[in-house]
């Protein structure tokens, strides 16, 4: 006869090296695939004019994508119990360099990079902010809806970060930021009247600086008017409807694009999915959105199948934020939202995007393995569910009493 304990190890070191979710690796190859080739499809001709050579924004873009994918291999395979060390480290560091970022960029208007505009230190602040917060709020356990203990602590870290982001000025980034944090604070078990509080606060703060800040009052106000007569919205906007409607069902095809000769502004980074929509059609377009949802809703599977309590904030928190980055990038250049800067993740030019997207997604596939040992091992289930039509509700926080009695 077999011995258990043997097959039982046997199984672990199976899962150990493919445990891996393959839908988020396939869909992460997939739409990585389609954005490096959209990449070079919408930035031949702004690469010939600034560089004198069509190939050279996408050379760096592979670049960037080999780098983004060597840091999601480390990211798959580092322990998650290591992040509880490095946790403070990292968002010590991320603050740090967004101090700098501020200095080094003194008395200009746009202070949101390094080496010309190569590192912006507010996208890697998103994923850091997240681990950060996944620990943090971990460790608070039930005491996290205490309000000296977890409320104000969290109000014045997401607060002094998001405060530093929105001086670059960023406020699409800030307002990711906020975003992730409450959605992150619900989900760890905090009080619903907390979270509407925190909620409110939050838009309270965002009324207020696009009141005041004169980037925001002028977006706003394009965005009202927008709504009324589509000629008095952001010309962005403007323009990437005019892509959209260019393509139609079906697209121009791909590479014919009209509107990124000059005319939509930032083809290859903000703007990526108008060209999508115009080169591809509504088809494409919709595409696209589909794989976004498919990620979404694989992310937070894998979320709700991990025994671990760190895993799972991790987990809902990365797939939370790589989710409204693109809601919001496609909503805005729809006019749906008031203009953004978001980029669209796997898509969007850009290095610290897609390098930083690509950690967080390698963080994502090393919860989704460790769930699944977890299983291996245990034989557990779910505590709860995304899929299952057995009327238990569809997207669950752990619930304080199960949640005091669960090994961590």
């Amino acid at each position: 006869m077999s011995n258990p304990s043997a097959q039982a190890s046997a199984f672990g070191r199976r899962n150990w090296l493919w445990g891996f979710d393959p839908w988020i690796v396939l869909l992460t190859g997939l739409m990585l695939v389609l954005g490096l080739v959209m990449v070079y499809s919408a930035s031949w001709d702004v690469s010939w004019r600034l560089y004198g050579d069509p190939n050279a924004i996408f050379r760096r873009q592979l670049l960037f994508a080999v780098l983004g994918l060597a840091a999601m291999v480390v990211a798959a395979w580092i322990p998650l119990d290591w992040l509880r060390k490095l946790a403070l480290p990292l968002i010590a560091v991320t603050i740090m360099i967004l101090f700098a970022v501020l200095l080094v960029n003194l008395g200009s208007e746009y202070r949101r990079a390094f080496l010309g505009a190569s590192v912006q230190p507010s996208e890697m602040a998103k994923l850091a902010l997240v681990i950060y917060l996944a620990v943090w709020m971990e460790s608070k356990g039930d005491r996290l809806g205490d309000m000296g203990y977890g409320f104000w602590p969290l109000i014045i870290i997401v607060g002094f970060v998001g405060g530093l982001i929105v001086a670059q000025p960023d406020l699409s980034a800030g307002l990711t930021v906020g975003l992730v944090a409450l959605t992150l604070f619900y989900l760890a078990g905090a009080k619903v009247l907390q979270t509407l509080g925190l909620a409110a606060g939050g838009a309270t703060v965002g009324y207020l600086l696009v009141r005041v800040h004169r980037t925001g009052a002028e977006r706003w106000l394009q965005f009202r008017n927008g709504l009324v007569d589509i000629e008095k919205a952001h010309y962005h906007v403007q323009q990437s409807l005019q892509s959209f409607y260019s393509g139609g069902l079906l697209g121009r095809g791909l590479g014919a694009s009209r509107g990124k000769f000059g005319f939509l502004p930032a083809p290859h980074t903000d703007s990526i999915y108008a060209v999508i929509g115009e080169e591809l059609g509504l088809i494409g377009a919709l595409l696209i959105l589909a794989l976004f949802c498919l990620f979404a809703y694989r992310g937070f599977k894998v979320a709700v199948t991990t025994e671990n309590r760190l895993g799972l904030l991790l987990a809902s928190g990365i797939t939370f934020w790589i989710g409204a980055e693109a809601l919001i990038n496609m909503s805005v250049l729809l006019g749906l939202l008031p203009f953004a800067g978001n980029a669209l993740p796997f898509f969007s030019y850009g290095g610290s995007s897609l390098v930083t997207t690509l950690t967080g997604v390698g963080f994502l596939l090393n919860v989704s393995r460790m769930a699944r040992i977890e299983r291996g091992k245990r034989g557990t289930v779910a505590t709860f569910s995304v899929s299952r039509g057995d009327g238990r509700r569809r997207i669950s926080r752990l619930g304080r009493r199960r949640r005091a009695r669960r090994e961590i």
